[in-house]
This record gives structure tokens, sequence and C-alpha cells, in this order.
């Protein structure tokens, strides 16, 4: 974790996102189960941010793409209605005036120690 830290800060590079997004699940109404969903990449995200107008002003390595990703499965078709407002929302979090550097990832890994999920660093980093 130190290894990873001193390389990318409190901040997602490419590989901690992927498993990240990896672990995230959106339940299917229909079963009534919580499904993977299909994670999207940064270039998708990209894509998704310029076709709504959206520039980030405080994108720090992948943090805006977990964003997404985390909004896509915990939110898309109930709070936030479709991609335009997900990619409003993307800025909102990233963009958030008074959020501490390194909340984002800080956050995710809080979550993966409450939950009791082994970050293998080495893989990652």
């Amino acid at each position: 974790m130190v290894a990873y830290l001193r390389h990318n800060g409190m901040h997602f590079n490419g590989k901690a996102q992927e498993f990240a997004a990896s672990q995230m699940r959106k339940m299917n109404p229909a079963t009534r189960k919580t499904e993977r969903i299909d994670a999207w990449s940064k270039e998708q995200v990209d894509d998704l941010l310029k076709r709504n107008g959206i520039t980030l002003n405080n994108a720090v390595g992948q943090d805006y793409v977990f964003v997404a990703n985390m909004a896509k499965a915990d939110f898309l078709g109930s709070s936030i209605e479709d991609e335009t407002h997900l990619a409003k929302y993307v800025k909102d979090v990233v963009d958030d005036p008074d959020q501490a550097d390194g909340f984002i990832f800080n956050r995710w890994y809080a979550d993966m120690v409450r939950s009791g999920v082994p970050v293998d660093w080495e893989t990652i980093l």
C-alpha cells in the first residue's frame, strides 16, 4: 500500500479503478439479485463527459472513472435518471470545492476495509 500511495497518492490509477469497478454490483429488479455491472472504461467515461459538455477541473488519475462507475452501479435508473445527469453528478463530485484531496479514493478504501475485501496492492501498482 505504501508503494501504491508513493506512486499515485490517494487517487485511482487505471488498475486500481478497474479492480474497484469489478467489485461493483447493481440490483436486478427482475431477479431481485445483485449482478456485476458492465463497467465503463476511461475512454467511455471521457466520451460520456464530452457528449454532455462536461469539463472536469479537478480530475486526478482515474478518480472520475471510479465515480462514474459507482454512480452507474448505485444510482443510474433511480435517483439519476439518465447518462446526462450521471455526467453532471461526476462533475459535482470531482469538482466539489470543499472536498479534501484524496476523498474519493479514501472513501473507497474505507469501504473495502469495512467489507473485508482484500486489496492486492502489488497487482494494482
